[in-house]
């Protein structure tokens, strides 16, 4: 079996262990919240697919889960994107797999263990297109416990949107048969031309390993964060293979922002506070929990993420106001469709090369 360069179970295994366990709950509460939100998962397909006018199975597994089990998806699930690529890459040095000190691995795993543990305490919820098992969407129960109670919002009507965002994601993939495959894809040719260079890329991504935080830093930051360290940016070699990162960021922001625009529309039929919600939800995006919080997830790009929902949330809706939901959703017709980083700052260009 080749050797991996990251211990993927033992990343989960930090996880686990590092991320508090959410706000304190009765084994009532969290039964309550467990039934609740899969009933909310099912009670918002019609709507979402019925608003967004897309067709996608009806089937789906759906799972709620606590931050460790959210980690430990995550974990095998960037095993199995980025390893292949990277053992072979890693088979043509001479050194072959003992490039990678035991030590440098068990730094690694910790470093991103740590920032798994983190962010499994700020995701509400997830479409998974990679696992083996089959696409699955994962609902974060501490955490939507944990951010109703912060804003003070009717924890039914919050559920139940939360669900319309991600059911979204699972619209998107299930009704667009091409998509998981173009995006699994795209990343694992990114990560292929990273490494691909044995005399080269590999050498610096290998000796990148014995410096854990820096190379963690760069897996998870954001693109502006990312200029200003050490990261998968410094080692890219070419023009091709920046424009190939600005090309998946630029779907993410279509995607996460298709999500946010369908869950408002949907909302006022289904949710009957979610004016309130949304308004007391993105001032909670926008400031964050406090300094410290603020400070670590710029370290981490996930003020980044932010920005490509408001950012693919625009797309949407200048799209959706020049050609309609039918005329946006060619969008999904082929990856040709898809916008270019460009389009997604400039709506109008994509209707004009799509539509003419």
């Amino acid at each position: 079996m080749a050797q991996r360069v990251v211990d993927w179970q033992s990343v989960a295994a930090v996880a686990g262990r590092l991320a508090p366990p959410g706000p304190a709950m009765t084994r009532e509460e969290i039964g309550d919240l467990v039934a609740d939100l899969h009933f909310s998962a099912k009670a918002a397909r019609d709507p979402v697919a019925s608003t967004a006018r897309l067709s996608a199975p009806a089937d789906g597994e759906t799972l709620v889960v606590d931050r460790a089990g959210w980690s430990a998806s995550n974990a095998r699930s960037f095993g199995i994107l980025i390893d292949p690529v990277i053992n072979q890459a890693l088979a043509k040095r001479p050194d072959g797999p003992a490039a990678i000190a035991a030590a440098a691995r068990a730094v690694t795993a910790a470093e991103t263990g740590a920032v798994l543990a983190f962010v499994s305490t700020k995701v509400l919820g997830q479409y998974d297109v990679i696992d083996p098992q089959g696409h699955r969407l994962l609902l974060v129960a501490p955490n939507i416990a944990r951010v109703e109670r912060e804003l003070g919002v009717d924890p039914t009507d919050f559920r139940l949107w939360v669900c319309l965002h991600e059911e979204t994601h699972r619209v998107q993939f299930s009704a667009t048969a091409w998509l998981a495959d173009w995006f699994t894809g795209s990343v694992r040719e990114l990560v292929s031309d990273l490494v691909s260079d044995p005399g080269s890329t590999l050498d610096r991504l290998v000796d990148a390993l014995a410096d854990a935080p820096a190379l963690v830093r760069a897996v998870f930051a954001g693109p502006a964060e990312r200029e200003k360290q050490l990261g998968l940016v410094d080692l890219i070699q070419t023009p091709e293979q920046k424009a190939k990162i600005e090309a998946i960021t630029a779907v993410m922001s279509l995607l996460e922002g298709h999500a946010d625009v369908v869950m408002d529309e949907v909302g006022p039929t289904v949710v009957p506070t979610v004016a309130d919600i949304r308004s007391r939800f993105s001032a909670r995006r926008r400031n964050g929990s406090g300094p410290m919080d603020r400070a670590v997830r710029r370290a981490l790009g996930l003020d980044a993420k932010a920005g490509q929902y408001s950012n693919g949330a625009r797309f949407v809706r200048a799209v959706t106001a020049e050609v309609g939901v039918d005329g946006f959703n060619q969008v999904w017709s082929a990856p040709e469709a898809l916008p270019s980083p460009a389009e997604i700052s400039e709506p109008a260009a994509w209707v004009r090369r799509i539509h003419g």
